[in-house]
């Protein structure tokens, strides 16, 4: 029988969860309109950075007519939507054929050996999730990595990868720089 979380952990979310109060309102403003399902988890998705199934089933209690099992199809089709949790950067490796030919699979290893993850796991440090995608568009360009947003052509050299990733590092902490001398702003 499975345990149940305590709510010591950070993998789960709580039902007294102030996110909660936020998709609700969320809810509210959107209720009226046609087909929001889609809209509602982006926002879910939005705040809590990923689409549990017990926020599913939150969701679906706060929809009239809506099931979770309705839910759930539509999060499992749309690859937008995560069910697990990801890290604060996402690292896609596409590993189409053009990519592939080129050395992409070096470049999962080099990931996979520098980060100490799987592919669709989360660094320790939760920093990044290695995804590895069949074709991001960029043929072209091959072989391919995108972190978020940012795509990364031609990489040849596996020797780049400790580089890029420092990128991600050190915009963390300056964020976590920011966060704090805000903190300290507001607090005096």
């Amino acid at each position: 029988m499975a345990e149940k979380c305590n709510g010591k952990c950070n993998d789960c979310i709580q039902p007294n969860d102030p996110r909660f109060k936020e998709l609700k309102a969320y809810i509210d403003s959107v209720r009226d309109q046609e087909g929001i399902n889609i809209m509602v988890l982006q926002e879910a998705q939005r705040l809590f950075g990923y689409v549990p199934l017990e926020v599913q089933k939150w969701i679906s209690l706060e929809l009239d007519n809506v099931s979770v099992g309705e839910l759930y199809g539509i999060s499992t089709f749309y690859s937008q939507f995560n069910l697990t949790k990801q890290g604060k950067h996402r690292i896609s490796v596409c590993l189409g054929t053009a990519c592939y030919v080129k050395g992409a699979q070096a470049i999962v290893e080099a990931l996979q050996q520098h980060l100490d993850v799987e592919v669709g796991g989360i660094s320790e440090d939760g920093m990044f999730t290695l995804d590895a995608t069949r074709c991001l568009g960029c043929c072209s360009l091959a072989p391919v990595m995108m972190i978020d947003d940012d795509v990364y052509a031609k990489l040849y050299d596996t020797k780049q990868i400790p580089e890029i990733l420092d990128k991600y590092y050190l915009e963390s902490e300056l964020d976590e720089e920011m966060d704090e001398a805000i903190e300290s702003e507001v607090d005096a």
